[in-house]
C-alpha cells in the first residue's frame, strides 16, 4: 500500500456502484487485512458483522434516515459544507440499496464511568482496524464510508441483528460497493505545515 492509495481513500457515497454485487471473496480478504490492525494489550476486540439482505439493510437505513434527518432539522449549512451535505443526502436516501453494510463491532462496551483513557483505549483499538479494512477496499476497487448515525439506535439494531448489546459494541457502519469511474484524488486536507507544532502547542 503506497501513498497514492492513503491519500485516496476516502468517504466514497456518490461513486457507490448500487447495482453491482459485492463478492464474499473480497469482503474476506479485506477483514483479513484489517485484522492485522495493532489493539491495546492485542486484545483483537473487532467483529464485522456483513449485511447483504435487502429487508435487513431497509430497516437499518430506516434508522439512519431518521439520524439523518433530525440533524438536519433547524441548520443552515454554510456555503462550503453544501457539496458535502449533498453527498451525505445521497447516502442516506440510497443507503438500503447499498451491496453490502458492513457493521464493524468491539467485543464489550464503552467504559463506564468513561474517562478520556479509557475510551481512547476502548476505541483506539478498534479503529485502526476499521482503517485498514477501508484502504484494503479501495485498492480492491470498492468504495466504502465511515458512518456512525445509525448509534443513536444502536440498541434497535442490534436486536434486529442479533448481535448482544450488553456485551458487544457496535462502533460503525461501513457501506461498501464497486466504485464507479471518476477520478481519484486526494482529498482537500490542511497543509502538514499549518497542524504542525515544535515542542509546545501554537510554535510552528
Amino acid at each position: 500500500m503506497g501513498v497514492e492509495l492513503l491519500t485516496t481513500t476516502r468517504a466514497f457515497r456518490r461513486r457507490l456502484d448500487l447495482t453491482r454485487p459485492v463478492a464474499r471473496r473480497d469482503l474476506l480478504d479485506c477483514v483479513r487485512i484489517a485484522v492485522h490492525a495493532p489493539s491495546g494489550s492485542n486484545r483483537q476486540p473487532w467483529r464485522f458483522l456483513v449485511v447483504q439482505d435487502s429487508e435487513t439493510k431497509q430497516r437499518i437505513a430506516e434508522y439512519y434516515r431518521k439520524v439523518f434527518a433530525a440533524n438536519l432539522s433547524g441548520r443552515t449549512p454554510r456555503p462550503d459544507q453544501l457539496g458535502d451535505l449533498s453527498s451525505a443526502r445521497h447516502l442516506a436516501e440510497h443507503l438500503h440499496e447499498v451491496p453490502a453494510l458492513v457493521l464493524v463491532c468491539s467485543i464489550g462496551r464503552p467504559p463506564e464511568p468513561a474517562s478520556p483513557p479509557r475510551l481512547a483505549s476502548f476505541y483506539g483499538s478498534i479503529y485502526p482496524a476499521v482503517w485498514n479494512f477501508m484502504l484494503a477496499l479501495h485498492e480492491r476497487g470498492l468504495g466504502s464510508c465511515l458512518t456512525t448515525a445509525h448509534l443513536f439506535y444502536e440498541r434497535e439494531i442490534a436486536e434486529l441483528l442479533g448481535i448482544p448489546f450488553d456485551e458487544v459494541a457496535q462502533v460503525a457502519l461501513i457501506p461498501v460497493a464497486h466504485l464507479r469511474p471518476g477520478p481519484s484524488a486526494a482529498g482537500r486536507r490542511a497543509p502538514a505545515t499549518e497542524v504542525t507544532m515544535w515542542d509546545r502547542w501554537g510554535t510552528a
